[in-house]
């Protein structure tokens, strides 16, 4: 009898441990299916579930903030002190007018010279200017003819006209397959404005290296 107990012991001994592992085997086996079917079997959303069963919350990564680099800081700086010297803009519309230049360039991937040369053409940086066909503001935009694209904006207000009259080009240069030419003929109207627009950037970049020149003599004096 004492025997008898005794491989008894034993065997249920041997028997427990697989019992429990064949539970816990069983267990995260149905788990798993619970995850396939809540997933549908995409693995984006099993590893997302699975996250979420560890008890670990999914964060997305936070965005860099946006910050203006070191050059285009200093090249609106140098737009601003063109325009107080040459055209005589006070300085406070002078940023003004720079820094929303320096946005809708970088937004449409324009040259800054080209969005001063038209402006400079077509209204001599006078925000309130107005024109033919009811043109206003600092680019000359036509409301009637850009209904959808200026509706609401005040046109007169420097930003959201050169928001407006940079957009414009960029779409004429969508169209135009990148042909520069033909997308300020399309602005401006003719094959003399496209031209007259061309010289203009080069006296604007010229002007700029005139300006880049002198502070880097200014720099140089300063070290010495």
């Amino acid at each position: 009898m004492p025997r008898f107990l005794c491989a008894l012991f034993i065997c249920f001994g041997l028997i427990a441990p697989a019992i429990a592992q064949e539970s816990e085997t069983s267990r995260a086996n149905v788990a798993a299916a619970s995850v396939a079917a809540r997933s549908g079997g995409d693995p984006v959303v099993d590893e997302t579930l699975a996250v979420e069963r560890a008890g670990v919350a999914a964060k997305p990564a936070a965005d860099a903030p946006a910050a203006a680099s070191g050059p285009a800081v200093g090249q609106m700086q140098r737009v601003r002190d063109l325009l107080t010297q040459k055209f005589g803009l006070a300085r406070a519309k002078a940023e003004q007018i720079s820094s929303a230049v320096m946005s809708s360039a970088s937004k449409y991937s324009l040259p800054p010279a080209l969005v001063l040369a038209i402006i400079s053409i077509e209204s001599r940086f006078r925000d309130h200017a107005h024109g033919a066909h009811g043109a206003t503001g600092l680019m000359q935009v036509v409301p009637a003819a850009h209904k959808r694209l200026v509706k609401n904006l005040d046109l007169t207000e420097p930003a959201a006209n050169i928001e407006a009259g940079s957009a414009i080009l960029h779409g004429y240069l969508e169209s135009a397959r990148g042909d520069l030419d033909a997308a300020l003929k399309s602005y401006g109207g003719s094959t003399a404005y496209a031209r007259k627009v061309s010289l203009r950037v080069k006296d604007f970049q010229t002007a700029g290296a005139a300006s880049d020149a002198d502070a880097a003599t200014g720099t140089s004096a300063s070290q010495q």
